[in-house]
């Protein structure tokens, strides 16, 4: 009975949220580490949800969701992008955007199947491809010197084999706040063409670009609907995570499969926040903007404050993160000891970001913070993390004025 573990997971363990969130309660600091904001949502979007609650809409929504949802679903797909949807075939709601990756992977993917996608990586990619008996098989995204994220396109092209099957494409990106742009995104239809290979993306970041970045599904990239499974949620979009209601949709082949495996996994989920989704999605572009635009100043109040603090700071083009580089500050770069010291040093809770990685020490020296939080949470946090690291530039000074000390 010592080895009860599947070995598919051996090595995942605990998420690193449940260890960095505990930190945080631990020591009362202020928790940066997972990303879910913290305001509730839209009015109208709440409303709806008790509406329905109190209106009898609390057994088994319909297999694949509920009807109005779906539609909502198809309507915003062609008012944002121009792409049609089948309602009936080529949708289908799930429990947030990680039951419908698993879905995905159990449902398309065969034992010694490859999986192609780009790291840092969500959490949840790794283990659905290895419950699914597959191979992930990363290409590196890597900051440049123009201060985006960006991969080699000759390394996507290597990293393609006869096995493999399937590439993920997470845009906007987590933890990097990447934007895949259309000429990045044309280098991965072209790869997916070549090879005939299925494309499954997570767009839950899809609102939430800043800076003029546009998000650009890889669906309508001419050619790439067909071979598309668009993955989203509206948990991000609405501050309603606890909600976990998501959608995938795209042709009914794609749709169909994972849709099979999905079905055993919670079935059906959400039944009262369903039509209450298809409320927010109808929303106009004013919330959109407004939702986009008061996490831009966020996420840029934190940047400025990580860089006051000496921290290298990558900003990001969209999502809920700013990544740091850690170096400055820890030489020796160990950003899973420097994050799992930080709530007693500073009162400040973040994530490694090594744990995104295949391959750890390609971002061992890496951290992120959330910026989806109020800014009177987040000028907290800047305040405790200049005041602790102001001391490492007292030290560093006094070690340079010291008699001997060149």
């Amino acid at each position: 009975m010592h080895d009860v573990l599947s070995s598919k997971l051996s090595g995942f363990g605990t998420t690193i949220f449940a260890e960095m969130s505990a930190l945080a309660v631990e020591t009362g600091a202020i928790n940066l580490g997972q990303g879910f904001p913290d305001t509730d949502g839209p009015d109208a979007v709440l409303d709806a949800a008790v509406e329905a609650i109190r209106s009898g809409v609390n057994q088994y929504p319909p297999g694949p969701g509920d009807p109005d949802l779906r539609r909502a679903i198809a309507e915003h797909q062609r008012r944002w992008y121009g792409i049609e949807l089948d309602v009936d075939h080529e949708i289908v709601v799930t429990a947030g955007a990680t039951e419908a990756l698993a879905g995905a992977m159990l449902g398309m993917l065969d034992p010694g199947d490859e999986v192609v996608l780009f790291e840092p990586m969500y959490d949840s990619y790794q283990a659905s491809i290895a419950l699914a008996s597959a191979v992930a098989v990363p290409v590196l995204l890597g900051p440049r010197e123009d201060g985006r994220w960006g991969f080699d396109p000759d390394d996507l092209r290597a990293a393609v084999s006869a096995r493999t099957k399937l590439v993920v494409l997470n845009t906007p990106h987590n933890p990097t706040g990447k934007v895949f742009d259309r000429d990045e995104l044309q280098v991965v239809a072209d790869v997916a063409t070549a090879h005939d290979l299925i494309v499954v993306t997570d767009e839950v970041y899809e609102h939430l670009t800043f800076d003029r970045s546009r998000h650009v599904p890889l669906a309508t990239i001419p050619g790439m609907f067909e071979r598309t499974l668009t993955i989203s949620s509206g948990g991000k979009t609405f501050h309603t995570t606890g909600w976990k209601i998501g959608w995938m949709s795209g042709p009914r082949e794609l749709v169909s499969a994972a849709r099979s495996a999905k079905q055993f996994l919670t079935y059906v989920n959400g039944a009262p926040f369903q039509p209450a989704m298809a409320t927010g999605l109808r929303l106009g572009d004013d919330y959109f903007a407004g939702l986009r635009d008061g996490l831009e100043v966020a996420c840029g109040r934190l940047a400025d404050g990580l860089e006051r603090a000496g921290f290298t700071t990558h900003r990001p083009e969209a999502g809920y993160f700013v990544t740091v580089d850690i170096r400055s500050r820890r030489p020796d770069g160990d950003g899973m000891a420097f994050c799992r010291e930080l709530p007693h040093l500073a009162g400040v809770v973040a994530v490694p970001t090594q744990v995104f990685y295949a391959d750890p020490d390609r971002g061992r020296h890496l951290v992120r913070f959330a910026c989806c939080k109020r800014l009177e949470v987040i000028d907290a946090a800047v305040e405790r993390l200049v005041a602790a690291f102001a001391d490492d530039d007292r030290s560093s000074a006094a070690g340079a004025e010291a008699p001997g000390s060149s």
